[in-house]
């Protein structure tokens, strides 16, 4: 028999389209915020949400009268008519998200328009109580409280508080990354998450991702009639081997969008390798007429009038873009005019490379509305880009006894820093520490996955204590720094035991390191796309050899061989370079011999 559903049951089976989590919670409200024009926007986070949500601004309050209908299902001030479905210019639009919020949780709104008319509505279980008169707080303070207590079902799905919270962290730090102009704050268990002020967006992604960032970012900037796209995308260094890094915003919108993100990725095909993936932070702004974003409640996916188009712009910009990234390629010729160390091989693929430089692009006489100009000819960028994809290929290709690429026979130790190598067209300088740390990064991340690294035992073990709450996070890292070399044993509730430490360490640090891990774990991956890359960063970055340190010649033969093993060599887990060469032709150049 068909029977109707409860309006009751109807409103939790709705909410769940809308409400999935707790950082869904916290998207919805931070979007409320933005669409409210707020400039400071704080987040609250107890037990990463299973207990308290709570997000404060600054923006346009909401009346006394109008509280009890912000709660209702399908009342909303951002569109009044079909036609507004057309020309959406708001984050939200649909009326459904704090009528689904209510009604899985226990909820209260407070809310002021700063000239002293404050007030404030509870609702439990979906049912509102009376608007009560409250303090005038400039904005509106959105609480949730027991998420999920009425839907069991929906609760035993929640993962743990240190899992929500990372959720909720990528949330927040997505919508700093799109909105630098506004102030963020996120605070969880009373500990200050991050608190980014207004700010250039090249700053906000060295704030929000890592200081590092922004030395290694290209950018973006691409005008094609009504369609701009702006922002940044990482460089070589900045290529991670997971995603989580991508940063889609249309008109101001995060979005996940496989066509986007393949547009940027095709740009990147001749210089990474599959299963890689660029970082980048983009702002496309597009007519409102050309999108349809009401495709989903959680409003993420979007469609596109035109989706050729969007995609053939947003590839060509990127590719320009990347021009600059030959730079990053230690004694790249980008004029190619000194051949004289190319094999015949070498040498017969450039000159191919020249030839089809002046040859047109082929296209599909089917798809002229995708924007091509059927004259084109291959740039030289393009044609730069091809060569530095054979250059790294034939690099990676090459093993290390190949005396065309350095002779470790003619090694010298420089200020005990960097050491100087013979090559055929030149000279290298490699920075000694940051050698080390490529090779013990790689080595790590291997680890991980296989065979632990090797330890060393100490004579005198060390014993740390931790608080309650550090000392439950070290529970889950202890694998990660087992894998790597560490041999720890648990004393009691709140304190460790290190009997090994990894055997390319020196002793006496290894307190200072696995504290350095614990809080970069704590703080929910702030400088990483992954746990593991981050402590693989941090344990190769302390146990490297230092600058100030003797090599004999055979450590430094060693710590070469050992770098050219690897598979990314010219630069550090930081982004910084590790090579630096020098060619002949320079040199002759600096003594003026022509």
């Amino acid at each position: 028999m068909i029977k109707a559903l409860s309006e009751d049951l109807r409103n939790k089976v709705s909410a769940g389209e809308v409400v999935e989590s707790p950082a869904s919670v916290v998207k919805e409200l931070i979007e409320n915020s933005l669409d409210a024009g707020a400039k400071d926007i704080e987040v609250i986070i107890e037990k990463g949400g299973h207990q308290t949500i709570q997000v404060r601004d600054n923006g346009d309050g909401i009346s006394a009268e109008e509280l009890p209908l912000s709660i209702l299902r399908f009342h909303t001030s951002k569109i009044q008519t079909l036609n507004d479905l057309f020309s959406i210019d708001t984050l939200g639009f649909r009326g459904e998200a704090l009528s689904s919020i209510a009604s899985v949780s226990e909820m209260s709104i407070m809310s002021g328009d700063g000239n002293g008319g404050g007030a404030e509505l509870k609702i439990n279980n979906g049912s509102a109580g009376e608007v009560q008169p409250a303090a005038d707080i400039g904005g509106t303070e959105v609480t949730i409280r027991n998420l999920f207590y009425n839907t069991p079902a929906r609760k035993k799905f929640l993962k743990t508080p240190r899992t929500e919270l990372r959720k909720i962290v990528n949330v927040v730090r997505c919508y700093g990354l799109g909105f630098p102009e506004v102030t963020f704050k996120l605070i969880a268990d009373n500990r200050d998450i991050f608190h980014v002020s207004i700010e250039s967006l090249r700053d906000r992604i060295d704030n929000l991702l890592d200081p590092t960032y922004s030395r290694n970012l290209l950018e973006i900037s691409i005008e094609k009639g009504d369609f701009i796209f702006s922002g940044f995308i990482g460089n070589l260094n900045l290529v991670r081997s997971r995603p989580g890094e991508q940063y889609l915003f249309l008109n101001r919108r995060f979005i996940k969008d496989r066509l986007m993100n393949r547009a940027v990725y095709n740009a990147f095909e001749s210089l990474i390798k599959r299963g890689e993936y660029p970082f980048f932070v983009i702002n496309a702004l597009l007519p409102t007429d050309q999108v349809d974003v009401n495709v989903h409640p959680m409003k993420t996916e979007v469609r596109f009038k035109d989706e050729w188009r969007i995609f053939n712009i947003l590839k060509s910009g990127v590719s320009e873009s990347l021009s600059s990234i030959l730079e990053t390629i230690p004694g790249f010729d980008t004029s190619f005019q000194q051949v004289s160390s190319l094999t015949d091989e070498q040498k017969k693929y450039y000159n191919s490379l020249e030839k089809n430089s002046t040859e047109t692009i082929k296209t599909n006489p089917n798809q002229n509305n995708l924007y091509f100009d059927q004259s084109q000819t291959l740039s030289p960028t393009k044609i730069n880009i091809e060569r530095a994809k054979d250059y790294a290929s034939k690099l990676a290709d090459t093993s290390f006894s190949d005396q065309d690429l350095i002779t470790t026979e003619h090694i010298w130790q420089i200020h005990k820093k960097y050491i100087i190598s013979e090559i055929n067209s030149g000279l290298v300088i490699i920075d000694q520490h940051v050698a080390h740390e490529r090779v013990l990064y790689e080595e790590a991340l291997k680890a991980f996955e296989s065979t632990s690294m090797a330890s060393q035992t100490l004579l005198f073990p060390e014993k740390i204590d931790f608080s309650h709450n550090d000392f439950d996070a070290l529970l889950d890292v202890l694998p990660y720094l087992e894998k790597i070399g560490f041999k720890i044993k648990k004393l009691d509730e709140n304190s460790i035991q290190i009997d090994a430490i990894p055997s390319e360490m020196s002793i006496g640090n290894e307190k200072n390191v696995i504290r350095e891990i614990l809080d970069n774990f704590i703080k929910e991956h702030k400088q990483y796309s992954s746990f593991q890359e981050g402590l693989a960063a941090m344990f190769a970055c302390k146990a490297a050899i230092k600058a100030g340190d003797s090599l004999s010649r055979e450590e430094m033969k060693e710590l070469v061989n050992r770098l050219f093993s690897t598979e990314h060599p010219y630069y550090c887990p930081h982004g910084r370079p590790i090579i630096v060469q020098m060619s002949l032709d320079e040199l002759d150049g600096r003594f003026e011999r022509h």
